[in-house]
């Protein structure tokens, strides 16, 4: 395939937003969020967490303690965008919802 078929063929794929959770595998603490787009999260997370993004957090410090492999993703919930009218505000009830169902200790403040 050419560049321009494989941009058509990204732009057609379809785009699924969700609920994601990070778990300490070693501690069986969580960390959870809702996301617009569950492609490629974790590859997200991980180049953040390496370069330090959530410093000052108890995520950040065991993943830097234990390093990557003591942790493990996971798509907890997922749903196709295209459904949803306002995505910002699905996204702030969804992940209230999980918060309130899954108590996950690094989202506490």
């Amino acid at each position: 395939m050419n560049k321009k078929d494989l941009i058509q063929q990204y732009k057609l794929t379809p785009t699924f937003y969700g609920v994601i959770q990070i778990k300490n595998d070693q501690t069986g603490q969580l960390f959870i969020d809702a996301v617009p787009n569950i492609h490629n999260r974790w590859g997200y997370y991980q180049t953040n967490l390496n370069n330090h993004f959530y410093h000052d957090t108890a995520l950040q410090a065991d993943w830097d303690r234990l390093g990557a492999d003591a942790f493990s993703y996971r798509v907890l919930w997922k749903k196709d965008a295209t459904d949803v009218i306002n995505l910002r505000h699905k996204l702030k009830d969804l992940k209230q919802e999980w918060l309130e169902k899954c108590h996950p200790a690094y989202n506490q403040n």
